[in-house]
C-alpha cells in the first residue's frame, strides 16, 4: 500500500508499489507515483459530454490542456482546474467529467509540460524537479491563457468563473484569486497556505500572506489529520481572512481524515468527506454565482 498523505505528494520511502498498482497506474493513466492497489477509483462516463485536448498560447509557447463540457449547445459557466503535482492523471480527468456533467465547461492546463510529465514517475525528487520548474510567473500567465482561450470560445460563459485545485492545485487556487481579477470564486482543496512548497511570488510571499489581496471568495477545504499543512496554519489564515474583512471566504475542517481525502485512487481517501466536500464546492458555485 502507498501512503500519501503529506500536501505536495510522497515520498521515495512511501513507494512501495505492488506489480498490479503499478501496471494499473500505468496503463490507467493514473500518478505512477501515488497509486493505490487497493483503490477502486470513480469514473465518470463520458456520455453527453464532448473532452478533448486543447493549445493554450501562454507567453513563452503553446500548452496543452484537458477540456470537459456538456455536448449539448448553450453557454456554460467556467471552471479552470487545477492539478495535483501529478499533472493531467486519470484522476483530474476524471475530475473535470465529473464537473462537466453538472453543467460546467472545465478547463485543466498541464503546467508542468515545459518540464516533463510528473504523471508517469515514480521517483519523487524527479517529480519535485518538474514542478519547481512551474514559477509563479509561469502559472499565472498559463492560466492567462486558458482564459483567453475560453473567451474566444462560444460555449464558454466566462463572466461566470471559478476555479478549483487539489494539493499543489489548492495553494494555486488561493494565490490565483489574490493575483487576478477573473474569477467569481475559488475552492481550494488542502493547499498549502505557507511553506517550503508554495509558489510564493519574488517577494517569498505565499497565500497567507496576501489573504487581503483576494479578489474574490475562497472555500478552503482542509484535513483535519495532515500532516504537512498544520492546523495552526488554518487558523493563522482563518484569522487573516478575517482581518482583512473577506468575510465571503471560509476554510472547513473534516476532522479525522488525512490529506488528499477527495483523490479516490489513493489510500488517504475519504468518501464521506469527498462528498460533503464536492457538494459544498457546487454550493459555493451557485453561491456566488457560477
Amino acid at each position: 500500500m502507498v501512503t500519501l498523505t503529506r500536501p505536495d505528494g510522497t515520498r521515495p520511502e512511501d513507494l512501495h508499489l505492488s506489480r498490479r498498482g503499478l501496471t494499473l497506474a500505468l496503463t490507467g493513466g493514473y500518478a505512477v507515483a501515488a497509486w493505490s492497489a487497493e483503490a477502486q477509483p470513480i469514473t465518470t462516463p463520458p456520455d453527453g459530454l464532448v473532452q478533448s485536448e486543447v493549445m493554450l498560447k501562454a507567453a513563452d509557447r503553446e500548452i496543452p490542456g484537458f477540456l470537459a463540457r456538456p455536448a449539448k449547445g448553450g453557454r456554460f459557466p467556467v471552471v479552470i482546474l487545477i492539478s495535483e503535482i501529478f499533472g493531467l492523471h486519470e484522476y483530474i480527468r476524471d475530475t473535470c467529467r465529473r464537473l462537466a456533467r453538472e453543467g460546467y465547461c472545465v478547463l485543466a492546463p498541464d503546467f508542468f509540460v515545459r518540464a516533463g510529465d510528473p504523471s508517469k514517475l515514480t521517483d519523487f525528487q524527479a517529480i519535485l524537479k518538474i514542478v519547481g520548474e512551474a514559477s509563479d510567473r509561469q502559472v499565472t500567465g498559463d492560466i492567462r491563457a486558458g482564459i483567453a482561450f475560453l473567451k474566444a470560445q462560444p460555449y464558454a460563459d466566462v463572466t461566470r468563473m471559478a476555479i478549483t485545485g487539489f494539493c499543489w492545485g489548492g495553494n494555486i487556487v488561493w494565490e490565483a484569486s489574490e493575483r487576478l481579477a477573473d474569477f467569481k470564486c475559488g475552492v481550494a482543496w488542502y493547499g498549502r497556505l505557507t511553506g517550503d512548497h508554495t509558489v510564493g511570488d519574488a517577494e517569498g510571499k505565499h497565500a497567507i500572506d496576501m489573504a487581503a489581496d483576494l479578489h474574490n471568495p475562497v472555500l478552503g477545504l482542509y484535513a483535519g489529520k495532515d500532516s504537512g499543512i498544520p492546523l495552526a496554519d488554518v487558523e493563522k489564515m482563518k484569522a487573516a481572512l478575517k482581518a482583512a474583512g473577506k468575510t465571503g471566504s471560509d476554510i472547513v475542517v473534516y476532522p479525522g481524515v488525512q490529506h488528499g481525502f477527495h483523490a479516490d485512487y489513493r489510500p488517504s481517501y475519504d468518501r464521506d468527506a469527498a462528498t460533503d466536500g464536492w457538494s459544498r464546492m457546487l454550493a459555493f458555485f451557485r453561491k456566488n454565482g457560477v
